[in-house]
């Protein structure tokens, strides 16, 4: 696991803010959520979900959102032994693996969908990351499987 950020998605309901942690090595998504309010707890709480399932990164790079850079976010990164990474400010370029992670998501999901509450979309995204870490190829390492590559390293 090395990458988080946000990215926000428009339903008939309004914004549903979207944070996920990947492992760049591999691609596979190791944790996700949906809310829709950006705060540190509810980022802090995935961190902590991933953790519990996939044990602690050696780094966690982010962008400088005041998510980000909260006592509450620094510290748990800081009690868990995590080095902090942050983007310089503007930079989205800094974070290219989530920022495709965002680009695959979006036109192979989100534009294809439309969903009328954060249940739906939650169930929706559940599927999509499903399919993303079991089934799609990824085509710079020899069309093999996100989960294929992740449990080989592992």
């Amino acid at each position: 696991m090395k990458c988080i950020l946000r990215k926000s998605t428009r339903g008939k309901s309004g914004f549903m803010y979207l944070c996920a942690i990947i492992d760049v090595h591999t691609r596979y998504v190791v944790g996700w959520g949906i809310s829709n309010t950006m705060t540190a707890e509810w980022c802090t709480e995935i961190i902590k979900d991933a953790i519990a399932i996939h044990s602690k990164p050696d780094i966690i790079n982010s962008d400088q959102g005041s998510q980000f850079t909260s006592e509450t976010y620094t510290e748990l990164l800081k009690q868990n032994e995590i080095q902090i990474s942050m983007d310089g400010k503007g930079r989205a370029i800094d974070n290219l693996f989530i920022e495709c992670l965002w680009r695959t998501v979006k036109y192979e999901h989100i534009y294809l969908h439309v969903y009328e509450d954060g249940l739906s979309l939650f169930k929706g995204l559940q599927q999509y990351f499903s399919f993303y870490n079991g089934e799609r190829r990824h085509q710079l390492r020899n069309y093999e499987t996100h989960v294929t590559l992740y449990i080989r390293a592992v």
